[in-house]
């Protein structure tokens, strides 16, 4: 992916460096809210199955129809 087209390359290279994939780190950094500051989001476990699949949506999860309220969890956290 074009450094370009990312709404956030600092921190995308941030990303890169630590270790992540380019597919993940772009996924990240294109993300809306991308780079602000978190930490009072509920844990994946306590959201909907609807609220999970609208996130692995919109960072661009594929497969995503097929899963269920566990697998939409593992993949917002190993993807």
């Amino acid at each position: 992916m074009a450094k370009s087209r990312l709404k956030n390359p600092e921190q995308y290279e941030a990303l890169v460096e630590k270790g992540y994939s380019k597919e993940k780190s772009a996924r990240i950094a294109n993300t809306p809210d991308s780079g602000t500051k978190g930490g009072k989001a509920k844990p994946y476990e306590e959201w909907t199955k609807k609220e999970l699949y609208d996130k692995t949506k919109m960072v661009g999860i594929e497969g995503r129809s097929k899963m269920n309220k566990g697998q939409l969890i593992d993949a917002l956290r190993n993807n």
